[in-house]
């Protein structure tokens, strides 16, 4: 089941024809840019602090699972997977989420002192 292909390709040149008369404005290409540069660089810091944060628990974990006698019997491969992971998915998307935010924010206080 799904679109029949002459419904479909009706759709796609409709889409492609109504695309065509807008024309985008100098500001909205700029305010796209600055939004790319604001995620390409919360994603640069993202992934930085993601490496850090997988370095710092991995390092405590394996030694944990190797010495404590409880985390020996109680802590298999998936478990020690799933802490390292979760503290770099965690530290990933903090650092992310705050790098775009502070980029944002920026990008506004720079706007409103050009109108002011």
């Amino acid at each position: 089941m799904g679109i029949p292909t002459d419904m479909r390709d009706a759709w796609v040149s409709h889409r492609k024809k109504s695309s065509s008369f807008m024309i985008p404005s100098p500001e909205e290409d700029l305010k796209f840019l600055r939004s790319k540069m604001c995620t390409q660089e919360g994603v640069r810091a993202g992934m930085k602090s993601a490496s850090i944060a997988c370095v710092a628990s991995a390092i405590p974990t394996l030694i944990a699972v190797r010495t404590i006698p409880w985390a020996k019997a109680n802590l298999n491969y998936t478990a020690q997977a799933l802490i390292i992971s979760a503290a770099s998915i965690a530290a990933y998307f903090i650092t992310a989420d705050k790098t775009i935010l502070e980029c944002a924010r920026k990008n506004t206080r720079t706007l409103y002192d050009k109108s002011a």
